[in-house]
Formats: C-alpha cells, structure tokens, sequence
C-alpha cells in the first residue's frame, strides 16, 4: 500500500501553505492538506478572541502531541460593522502584524500550514494573507471542499440542474441588493447569515423562494441542524450557517 506522503507529499522548508481543510468534517479534507498538517513545523489558524477557532477544532485529529501552533486572534468580528472605520483600522492592522509574523518565521526556513475553513480562495481570510506574501516567500495554495458544497450535500438538495444560474451572495448585502439578486437568480446560494438572518428571510420571501429555501447551520459538522427556511424561528443565525435555494431547471 502506498503512502499518504508518498501519495501527497510532505512540507517544503520556508513555504507558506493555505490549507483548505473544508466545511467541517475532518473526513473530507483532501489527501495533499492531510499530508501538509501532518507535515509542516508550524499550523497557524484564525480564531475570535477566546475561541478555539473552527478550522483548528476541524484537524485536531491530525495534529501530533507538541505541534507547534500560531493562533491569531481577529481583534474584532461582528462586534462592529466592517465598513465602519474602526473595523478596518484595526483589522488592516491585524493582518500586518500576522503577515509580518508569518515572513520572520519563513525566513527562517520554518514551513507554516495556514488553515482556511472551506477554500482558501472563497471568502477566506488566508486571501489577506495571500495578497501580502506571495511576492515575498514561497506559497502553496491547497483547495479544500467549500462549505455550501458541504451543506447542499447534507441538505440532500442537488443546487444547479441543466443550465441552472448558480448565483453566490453575501447575507451582509442591504436587503434591495440582495432582493435583486435573488429575483434574478436560478439556484441561490446565500452565505454569511449571522446576525442577517431576518433581513435574509424577509429578502427570500419578497422574491417568492422561501418554498424552496433551506436553511443549513454547521453542515457536517457533529451539531449540524438543518430545516426548511419557513420552519425557522425569527432569531440569528450562526456564523458558520447559509441558506440553500435549489435551482429547477432541466432534468430528464
């Protein structure tokens, strides 16, 4: 029997990998961010402040005893708007003092696995990182499953038939955009529920889909919970929860 390092790989020294480690369920992490995890000097991942961080919970089954370990605690979430100034003053600032921190340790020829929940290329935070560092040191981006493939799997809800539209939307848009969106859309995908879970609904229901809708909370996750959007009580969602909206187009 082959290898997973032989399949997969192992680290590089002084290279920084973005490890899409998927939507929850450690099982569906690809074979290459398995290897990595288990491979790397040192896996950092984001996390709010006094939290574990949902990406480092996802792989603790593959992490040895003494890894070495980098948490970055976002010094603000939700508590504050993010188009407020605030919000992006100390975020900017944030992510410059990771990015700094990450180059030091590179440069030293340390080899880092950075987690992404889902992909790292889809709403992540590892982009900002991305965006700072690849021009300076070594990176490798490992794509991982996305949380609403995740979800619309565990929801038993095929997303786009025939020549279905798929259209992905931030919950976090005003509630006009959002309904225009969603007027014009075959299968809907709407992410980033949260605190917008009644503004998502009320948009839902204006452009006559709630029937379809469905709301995923922590899919494959052990605590998932999933249930027509109709059957919801008025109240926040969950960071990690989206609303699924299968398309209907050809099916033979």
């Amino acid at each position: 029997m082959i290898s997973l390092t032989d399949i997969a790989g192992t680290a590089k020294p002084g290279t920084l990998y973005g490890i899409g480690v998927g939507p929850g369920d450690v099982r569906l992490l690809t074979l290459r961010a398995a290897a990595l995890i288990q491979s790397v000097d040192i896996v950092g991942y984001f996390a709010k402040k006094g939290r574990q961080g949902n990406a480092r919970k996802i792989v603790t089954p593959l992490l040895a005893a003494g890894q070495r370990e980098i948490k970055f605690e976002y010094p603000v979430t939700d508590e504050i708007p993010a188009d407020h100034p605030d919000y992006h003053d100390q975020i900017g600032s944030f992510y410059r003092e990771m990015a700094a921190t990450l180059e030091q340790n590179l440069k030293e020829g340390l080899s880092i696995g950075l987690l992404a929940e889902g992909d790292p290329f889809f709403y992540g935070s590892f982009m900002h990182m991305w965006r700072r560092l690849d021009d300076v040191v070594p990176v490798e981006v490992v794509p991982g499953v996305t949380g609403m493939s995740g979800c619309w799997t565990r929801a038993n809800a095929p997303i786009a038939w025939g020549d279905d539209v798929l259209t992905v939307v931030p919950g976090t848009l005003d509630e006009e955009r959002l309904k225009d969106r969603l007027a014009s859309s075959d299968a809907v995908v709407i992410m980033k529920i949260g605190t917008n879970f009644a503004k998502v609904r009320r948009a839902v229901q204006a452009a006559g889909l709630a029937e379809r809708a469905v709301y995923v909370e922590r899919g494959t996750m052990s605590d998932e919970r999933i249930l027509p959007l109709n059957a919801c009580e008025d109240v926040p969602g969950t960071y990690f929860s989206m609303v699924i909206i299968p398309g209907q187009g050809r099916r033979i």
